[in-house]
């Protein structure tokens, strides 16, 4: 297989990791991105966008515009396809931004590759953990479930663990594997479903091998510092290089699979390379679920800081409250094997934080916007 492969979202966190990793392995590398303000700032030149922008071919583009993907995918055998917007919060009211972005996007790209002479061999899609919804539970009664969004009455009353979709009874927490149930509870993870689907059923008939990897919790050296709405570590550490006490939602209790980068990017390395990662779709994680509180208790910790951490009882409507995955098939199909468990990972990203300026912190605006939305409790 030719190596020339299109990254698209390829100057963002996961996306530069990735193009370096690539080219460093003899890849012939093009982004495109749009160097979304969000992410890079209103000059564009962020970290990340400086760490490839002398290594890789980069189109300044949005896969929104068929101009754009027609100048990207020129004699290019390999598509990762990792632009999006990705915010689950913040999806709840930009809702036609996600879908114009996500799905509009996914579908030019396809649309552009049906039904005509196409150099594309193989696309790589970066799918979410979001489309689980609340993921896989045991019930004492019933057996595996797959629970509905929790009601906001409960939610009002502090009663936040998940309840049996049969029964109501509260259910215990089992690790989300690849043929759960698809039940996304956000824009967002809606989303990534449609993607999925559109891939699977374009690619399948085209005959065009593809992978789907649904992601974790990802973080690292790089992410976003100034997004307040994406990324708990970024945002955290943020919050505390400020010095501001940090309002943990809920009981503390929620718990998501947080996965380091440089995992992230071998998993994939192996999705684009590998002939039995064909066709298939992979959890990438490290089946290890940790608490938010957790995490915050860990960067008050490596930051030696004096701030408060409060446990507030206020939450999101869409917010999942558990879900970690099932990396069994990753495992055995693709021989994958997170290297980074939380606390070492946690400690190379507060070193790289450490190196850098300190952001503005505009995670309060970010919760004043949900309030008027009302979703925000």
């Amino acid at each position: 297989m030719s190596k020339k492969i299109l990254i698209t979202g390829g100057a963002g966190f996961i996306g530069s990791h990735l193009a370096l990793k690539l080219a460093g392995k003899g890849y012939t590398v093009t982004v495109l991105d749009n160097l979304s303000h969000q992410i890079h700032g209103t000059d564009g030149d962020s970290f990340l966008f400086r760490s490839i922008k002398d290594k890789v071919h980069f189109i300044k583009g949005d896969v929104r515009e068929r101009a754009d993907w027609l100048k990207a995918l020129q004699d290019q055998a390999i598509v990762v396809h990792l632009a999006a917007e990705t915010g689950t919060g913040q999806s709840m009211y930009e809702i036609e931004k996600y879908i114009d972005v996500n799905i509009r996007g996914t579908a030019i790209l396809l649309d552009l590759i049906t039904g005509k002479k196409c150099s594309i061999r193989k696309i790589v899609l970066a799918s979410s953990r979001a489309i689980y919804g609340e993921g896989k539970y045991r019930c004492p009664d019933h057996g595996d479930v797959f629970p509905v969004h929790r009601k906001e009455s409960d939610l009002l009353k502090k009663d936040f663990n998940v309840k049996c979709p049969v029964c109501s009874r509260d259910v215990d927490l089992l690790s989300t594997d690849e043929d759960s149930k698809i039940h996304p509870q956000s824009i967002y993870g809606i989303t990534k479903e449609t993607q999925e689907q559109l891939l699977s059923v374009a690619l399948n008939s085209l005959k065009i091998p593809y992978s789907i990897l649904r992601y974790q919790n990802v973080y690292g050296p790089g992410q976003s510092l100034s997004n307040p709405y994406t990324g708990i570590l970024s945002i955290f550490s943020t919050r505390i290089k400020n010095n501001k006490d940090l309002n943990i939602f809920e009981d503390g209790v929620e718990s998501r699979d947080f996965i380091y980068i440089d995992d992230v990017t071998e998993a994939t390395q192996l999705a684009i390379e590998k002939k039995e990662a064909d066709y298939e779709i992979f959890n990438v994680g490290t089946g290890m679920p940790v608490s938010v509180l957790e995490v915050a208790q860990s960067l008050k910790k490596v930051f030696q800081s004096n701030i408060k951490i409060a446990i507030s009882g206020h939450f999101r409507l869409g917010d999942i409250k558990h879900n970690y995955a099932d990396i069994s098939r990753i495992k055995e199909k693709l021989k994958f094997t997170p290297k980074y468990d939380f606390q070492t990972g946690l400690m190379k990203f507060s070193s790289w934080v450490d190196t850098q300026k300190i952001q503005a912190d505009h995670y309060d605006r970010s919760i004043q916007e949900m309030k008027e939305k009302g979703l925000y409790k």
